[in-house]
């Protein structure tokens, strides 16, 4: 698999540690992929895009959150539950995400941190992402390395959407999915839900994390 990092690509094997010139104008430091359990980002944005301001609309979830999903049958369960998940979660019936399978799934955290991740799709490219830290205004830049786009990484099979009342009163619950239209395929919208928003998310694997060597 082809790695791609800041000016230069290289051929590794994943989880190898990877020495890269960071390309700086004002110094020549190294890095080094650490790597770390997989993490998921939830990203928004052009897939063509290859930086951005927008990275605060962006999640993360440290630990994978379809094993810990709950199945849209057994949604009156959870609510049974007082919207506990089995797996200690806490469902938001404001905002609930919904993944491939039908699976409920617990939120990734808001906004995304600031830092240097190793993503992939799981397919031909892996790239460093650079996370800013917000500035004045709450932006938050971010960029992706040797023009690598946000397609380029995302893992196509994955798919993520969040759902959020239509309107103010309005029932927007999992029960009303339309369940036939599930697994879905590589690259398919997820489902409209009645009475409810819908936004779709990319979804990057992160493997790793470039620290100072």
């Amino acid at each position: 698999m082809h790695m791609r990092f800041g000016r230069r690509a290289l051929r590794v094997v994943l989880g190898c540690v990877v020495a890269v010139g960071l390309g700086s104008a004002a110094a020549h430091a190294e890095a080094v992929m650490k790597r770390i359990p997989t993490q998921y980002i939830a990203a928004l944005g052009d897939s063509q895009a290859t930086s951005g301001t927008d990275a605060a609309t962006w999640g993360l979830w440290e630990v994978d959150p379809g094993p810990r999903g709950v199945w849209i049958k057994d949604y009156f369960a959870l609510v049974a539950s007082d919207g506990r998940a089995p797996t200690g979660w806490q469902f938001d019936g404001d905002a609930w995400w919904l993944e491939e399978h039908g699976l409920i799934m617990e939120s990734p955290s808001f906004p995304l941190p600031a830092g240097q991740y190793v993503v992939t799709g799981a397919r031909e490219v892996t790239s460093v992402l650079t996370v800013e830290a917000p500035d004045a205004d709450g932006n938050q830049a971010w960029s992706l390395a040797d023009g690598a786009t946000i397609y380029d990484v995302t893992h196509l099979r994955c798919r993520a959407a969040l759902y959020t009342p239509a309107a103010e009163h309005e029932t927007c619950t999992p029960d009303q999915t339309p369940t036939q239209v599930f697994p879905m395929s590589p690259g398919v919208s997820m489902p409209n839900v009645a009475g409810c928003t819908k936004q779709d998310y990319h979804v990057l694997i992160v493997i790793g994390m470039m620290v100072e060597g």
